[in-house]
């Protein structure tokens, strides 16, 4: 599945004020962890996104993957990113609209479902059945809502979305109507 693109969820993230500034933190990927995505089990490898995250791309933070709610991004400094040794790092300087104010509510309130990205794999392994995703580019980090696969876990609850698309889709439209 090189070149196409993917979305994966993890579940940590939370609510803090620096400085006058609310903030959005945690980790969007998780590194070194096997994930069921399903029909394949994945590992994403330390340093999978450091290309997108050192190369000075404009990567997006959207609520629930959704490119009409910005909640930040590179190009602005208000989503800053790095790699650590546990995964994915970030933190998105919430903004004062509607879609930030209801992120940052629902995080201080312990609501969210989680984090999640979306990338284009450009090179992967495999090990033995897990797929090792090597080298991915970064397009966006989602602040998520709701159901995120495996919410009680921080790497393994992803998925792949373009198989679940309109089961998504339809959940979409269900917590519009709520």
């Amino acid at each position: 599945m090189t070149g196409a693109l993917q979305k994966r969820f993890a579940a940590e993230i939370r609510a803090e004020t620096r400085g006058g500034a609310r903030r959005l933190v945690g980790y969007a990927a998780r590194y070194g962890v096997i994930a069921d995505i399903g029909p394949f089990k994945e590992r994403i490898s330390p340093g999978a996104f450091a290309g997108s995250v050192e190369g000075g791309e404009d990567i997006l933070a959207l609520l629930d993957h959704d490119a009409s709610r910005v909640l930040g991004r590179t190009r602005s400094k208000t989503l800053t990113l790095s790699d650590d040794e546990r995964g994915l790092y970030f933190e998105i300087a919430a903004p004062d609209t509607t879609a930030g104010r209801d992120a940052l509510a629902l995080a201080e309130r312990g609501d969210l479902g989680g984090a999640s990205i979306g990338f284009i794999v450009e090179e992967e392994a495999r090990d033995g059945d897990v797929r090792v995703v090597k080298r991915a580019r970064l397009l966006e980090i989602s602040v998520v809502s709701a159901w995120p696969a495996y919410a009680e876990t921080t790497v393994e609850a992803r998925r792949l979305v373009a198989e679940h698309k309109p089961r998504l889709n339809s959940l979409r439209r269900f917590l519009e109507t709520v």
